[in-house]
């Protein structure tokens, strides 16, 4: 897990400890962490952000339950929008090319709208998912320049189609080169005997925050958010 290059994001020091606290343990020479264990190094209230979803829509049940827990996470950060202003954004990444079901907007409203019908189902093309949130940061940044901005990828890591894990390896070091924004990656992959590993490699490659939920639904994917 990693901080902002820009300053802001976790209290390394205090969340190792409360993860260490809870019993964490090292897997694969790496600490992962839930929600509780999440300290914020500053008060996120205090800024205005760019907060850029990048949802699995693929598969049925899972797809809506993710799009149910983002929506719901929108709603929440927007209604804090008087004081924060923040914006907040969604691409759907589902099918044969991933879409901007919302664009930039601090208006609960229009996220309600937009977001009430993202259909799901169909392949995973996550790689063109990463480059269209990367381009849009990018547009969104040079608009306005002082506006940080996170990323927050809810996947398994699965990225289908030719090449399709090498093409998003290679956005991912791109991105992580960037260093311009800060990466959080929430693991989707189900539990189960065989573990692939793919959120965690994605959170590795992109310098990012990789957290595993015990629940997907809108508080944890909001206070998620508010430690960084």
């Amino acid at each position: 897990m990693r901080a902002s290059a820009t300053g802001r994001g976790v209290n390394m020091v205090a969340t190792v400890r409360n993860a260490a606290e809870r019993g964490a343990r090292i897997d694969g020479g790496r600490l992962e962490f839930i929600p509780d264990d999440l300290v914020g190094s500053t008060l996120r209230s205090k800024e205005s952000n760019l907060i850029v979803f990048l949802v699995d829509a693929s598969g049925s049940m899972a797809a809506r339950d993710r799009l149910a827990a983002v929506t719901g996470a929108v709603t929440s950060l927007l209604g804090d929008a008087y004081q924060r202003r923040d914006k907040v954004a969604v691409i759907s990444v589902r099918g044969t090319n991933p879409k901007i079901v919302l664009p930039p907007t601090g208006s609960i409203d229009i996220a309600l709208k937009r977001l009430a019908d993202v259909k799901t189902g169909g392949r995973t093309p996550l790689a063109e998912g990463l480059s269209l949130a990367s381009e849009l940061i990018e547009r969104e940044l040079r608009r306005e320049p002082g506006r940080p901005a996170i990323l927050v990828i809810l996947s398994d890591g699965r990225a289908t189609g030719p090449d399709g894990l090498q093409r998003l390896r290679t956005i991912s070091e791109v991105i992580a080169r960037r260093k311009a924004w800060a990466n959080i990656v929430i693991d989707c992959e189900k539990p189960g005997r065989i573990q692939l590993g793919l959120a965690r490699e994605l959170a590795e490659n992109i310098h990012g925050a990789l957290i595993k939920v015990d629940e997907l639904n809108a508080d944890s994917v909001t206070g998620i958010i508010d430690a960084f």
